[in-house]
Order: C-alpha cells, then sequence, then structure tokens
C-alpha cells in the first residue's frame, strides 16, 4: 500500500520523505489556508515546493465547480510539474472533466467520495485515484472501511486500473485495516503514519536491552 501525507505544510512533507516510506502528498484549499497560503501565485509556487522534496504524485485541487472552470484550472495546475494529480470533486461536471484529462493523459484524483456508486463513476471515467473519504462516514457513524470493501470488490470484478486512496484517515488501525481490505493507497495525517512506529513492548524491550548493556559494561 502507498504512503500519502495529507497536509500542505512543507516540514512535515520532508519528515515524511525522510523516514523512507513516502509516496505522495494530498492536499487541498484548506490545508493550504491552514498553512497561511493564500492567492493563486502563492497557491501553485507552494505546488512547486512540494513536488521538489517527493518524488512521487502530488494531488492539487481545482477550486471551480463546473467543467469549464476544471479544466482550466486543472490543466494549469497540471503545467507545473509532471507529478501533480489534478483533484476533482465528484459532481457532474466533476466526471466530465476527469473523462476529458484522462483522454488527454492527465492523472486525476476524484475527491470527496462517499457511495460505491460515485467511486464506479469515476473509475468509468477515467480517474486515477478515487478517494472515499472513511473518517468523515465514521464521523456520522457510517461505515467507512466497509465503503473500501465495496469499492475494492466493484473494481477486481471488472478490472479497473483506478486506485483507491483512503482518504480522511485519522488513526493507525484506520491504515491497518485499509491495508487489509486492499485500498491502493491510504492518505492521513503524519501522526498516524509515526503511530505505527510505537508499541510498549518495544519501549520495554529497548529499555531492558541498554539496561542490560550498561550493566554488563560497567
Amino acid at each position: 500500500m502507498k504512503f500519502f501525507i495529507d497536509t500542505a505544510n512543507l516540514a512535515q512533507i520532508k519528515e515524511a520523505q525522510d523516514l523512507g516510506v513516502l509516496d505522495g502528498v494530498t492536499t487541498n484549499p484548506s490545508l493550504m489556508a491552514k498553512e497561511g497560503i493564500s492567492g493563486e501565485e502563492n497557491v501553485l509556487n507552494h505546488y512547486k515546493a512540494i513536488c521538489e522534496i517527493v518524488d512521487g504524485d502530488v494531488s492539487a485541487e481545482v477550486i471551480s465547480t463546473d467543467f469549464e472552470g476544471m479544466v482550466r484550472e486543472g490543466e494549469a495546475l497540471a503545467a507545473l510539474d509532471e507529478k501533480i494529480v489534478v483533484k476533482i470533486p465528484m459532481v457532474k461536471d466533476g466526471v466530465k472533466a476527469l473523462k476529458y484529462f484522462s483522454d488527454k493523459g492527465i492523472k486525476t484524483n476524484c475527491t470527496l467520495i462517499f457511495s460505491a456508486g460515485q467511486a464506479l463513476l469515476a473509475a468509468k471515467a477515467g480517474a486515477t485515484y478515487v478517494s472515499p473519504f472513511i473518517g468523515r462516514l465514521d464521523d456520522i457513524s457510517t461505515d467507512g472501511l466497509g465503503l473500501i470493501e465495496s469499492i475494492r470488490v466493484i473494481f477486481d470484478n471488472y478490472g479497473f486500473d483506478t486506485e483507491i486512496l483512503a482518504a480522511s484517515v485519522r488513526h493507525p488501525m484506520h491504515i491497518i485495516e485499509c491495508a487489509q481490505i486492499g485500498a491502493d493507497v491510504m492518505t492521513g495525517p503524519l501522526s498516524a503514519i509515526e503511530a505505527l512506529l510505537k508499541h510498549p513492548l518495544t519501549d520495554i524491550g529497548l529499555a531492558k536491552f541498554l539496561a542490560d548493556h550498561a550493566k554488563a559494561n560497567s
């Protein structure tokens, strides 16, 4: 499973890259605003800065919700770097834009997926990735992981090349469960990725090893 980090924070992206497990980045206007990035030129330059850090795909989201606007913004984003994946919302004109970009050989990520039917439409239109938001579904007492499982079955049934990008990942068990189900990618905060490192028995074992080593060499 690929590991993407969901942030616009350059320091966190670099830290994840240095860890050696990062495969890509997902961002959105909210994450950009959180980092104090505003204005079209500043946003585009920030995407370029992200692409300079990572080796893999960088999802960059359009703001428009109409076909012409999404095409215009998406082409400008794709021109920034070959790593850019144009992030398109799951709306009717968004599906049309997915098909347009697919025909042009431009990678896309269909975001705000909350049903298997939406994922199926996006895959039919040629999306590179679909992003079901499992955490947000959990927030309303709906089975987010069950959605990943349903999409996996459908995509496997028909041999879709579209990758399932589990989004809105909140904690390490989300990551483990998505891996068990067969999600192709997960995207989440650095804290969720680093939490996979931790286990109390590892801490206890390491402390004992170091104490025994110190005793033997005292």
